[in-house]
C-alpha cells in the first residue's frame, strides 16, 4: 500500500523546485522547506518499545515504534541508533532505519533510512525517498536537509510532474 501511495504521490510537483532542465541534466533538485527549519540545539525526546544501552561504545539502540521529537521536528522508524559524543552526555548522531518518516509543518519525508547529525543540523535520508509538501511531491534516492537553513537537495533519479495551476487548486 505504501509503495503504491509513493508511486501515485510522486506524480506531483514540489513547490520551490529547480527547473525541469536542471533536474533532467543533473539528477538533482533543490527544495525549499517552508516549515522544515528546525533548531538542532533543542532537547530530543525518544519513545520506543525497547532500549538497549552500550556503555562500551557510547550508543543506545531504541527498537519498536520509535518516535523522536525535537521542537517541531517529528521522526518515526522501526529502529534508532543514538551515538553520543566523547563525554557521553550529548547526542552526536542518530541513525534511523525501517520505514523512516520525518515531518514538520507542511512537509513529510519518507525513506528507508535517515542519519541526523545534530552538531550541524543535517539530515540525510536515503533509499526510496519521497518528499511531500501539501499536495505536491518529489521522489529520489537521497535527500539532504539542512534544518538550520530550511533547505534541501534531492539527488539520484529525481521524479516529479509539473501540474498546471488550473488542475492543482
Amino acid at each position: 500500500m505504501r509503495r503504491r501511495l509513493r508511486t501515485a504521490t510522486a506524480a506531483v510537483l514540489c513547490l520551490g523546485m529547480a527547473s525541469p532542465a536542471a533536474m533532467a541534466q543533473s539528477g538533482t533538485a533543490s527544495v525549499a522547506f517552508s516549515s522544515l527549519k528546525g533548531d538542532p540545539g533543542l532537547p530530543v525526546e525518544v519513545t520506543a518499545d525497547q532500549l538497549r544501552v552500550n556503555q562500551t561504545d557510547g550508543t543506545a539502540l531504541f527498537t519498536g515504534n520509535v518516535l523522536v521529537g525535537q521542537g517541531v521536528l517529528r521522526l518515526s522508524s522501526a529502529e534508532l541508533l543514538v551515538e553520543y559524543d566523547a563525554t557521553g552526555k550529548a547526542i552526536s548522531r542518530m541513525h534511523a532505519t525501517g520505514g523512516v518518516t520525518m515531518l514538520t509543518g507542511q512537509e513529510t519525508a519518507e525513506s528507508d533510512e535517515a542519519v541526523y547529525t545534530l552538531a550541524d543540523g543535517i539530515v540525510i535520508m536515503t533509499g526510496n525517498v519521497l518528499l511531500t509538501q501539501g499536495t505536491s511531491a518529489i521522489s529520489g534516492t537521497r535527500l539532504r536537509v539542512d534544518l538550520n537553513a530550511g533547505t534541501g537537495l534531492m539527488e539520484g533519479r529525481v521524479t516529479t510532474v509539473f501540474v498546471p495551476a488550473s488542475v492543482n487548486p
